[in-house]
């Protein structure tokens, strides 16, 4: 899973961007309005976090830019803005949830896990396709008389598969999920995690599509 951190507060940045990496976000962390268009008009992202006073272009244009482009990922505003005013501006611009400065990183994280779910169609919290289940909030996958905590990869690949059980998936749009923009890709990283999950959770648990890419399947 990748995420965009508009940020432009280094203290706070810091403490978010590690938070987002140790619950296995590849992120991405840019610090003021015009960074943050270009980054979603160039990458893929699963959500944006969103701040609004920020430099060059505000926040709340940067929203609206997004929304005007017709461009539904979904976006939690975190600011200090606590005016009711401000609070329902940012929601009826398009944004999918607002958080106030100061914040508990386990509340910004199920907020996140939450907007994600319901941009993707998915009530429940925990993912499944019949067979395979995953608890993003713990990290545990469960299948026929298994149950284990993957690694943070590990659950980033198995994640990016289930929250859309059918598609396929390419390499690169893989590695999109699990790798930050300023990261190297380890060479045949995506076949080296498949194989471990494959390992742990059964032969059959993710499959190749040969030319394409891989897929979980929507029945199990």
């Amino acid at each position: 899973m990748r995420v965009l951190l508009v940020e432009d507060d280094w203290m706070i940045g810091e403490v978010v961007k590690d938070a987002l990496k140790e619950a296995s976000w590849g992120v991405d962390w840019v610090r003021d309005g015009q960074q943050a268009l270009s980054a979603v008009m160039i990458h893929s992202y699963e959500a944006v976090l969103l701040d609004l006073g920020l430099p060059k272009v505000d926040g709340m244009n940067v929203l609206s830019v997004i929304r005007a482009n017709n461009n539904c990922i979904p976006i939690l505003i975190i600011t200090a803005r606590d005016a009711v005013a401000d609070r329902i501006r940012g929601l009826d611009s398009g944004a999918d949830d607002y958080v106030l400065k100061p914040f508990e990183m386990s509340e910004v994280l199920a907020r996140l896990r939450a907007i994600v779910r319901r941009r993707a169609g998915v009530a429940a919290p925990v993912l499944t396709n019949g067979i395979i289940s995953l608890d993003p909030a713990t990290h545990e996958a469960h299948s026929p008389g298994i149950t284990l905590r993957l690694s943070g990869r590990e659950f980033a690949l198995l994640h990016a598969l289930m929250i859309r059980p059918g598609a396929i998936l390419s390499r690169v749009e893989l590695e999109d999920r699990i790798y930050g923009c300023n990261e190297e890709v380890e060479s045949n990283a995506v076949e080296f995690l498949i194989h471990s999950l494959r390992r742990k959770l059964g032969s059959d648990t993710i499959k190749n599509v040969r030319g394409v890419g891989w897929m979980v399947s929507k029945d199990g």
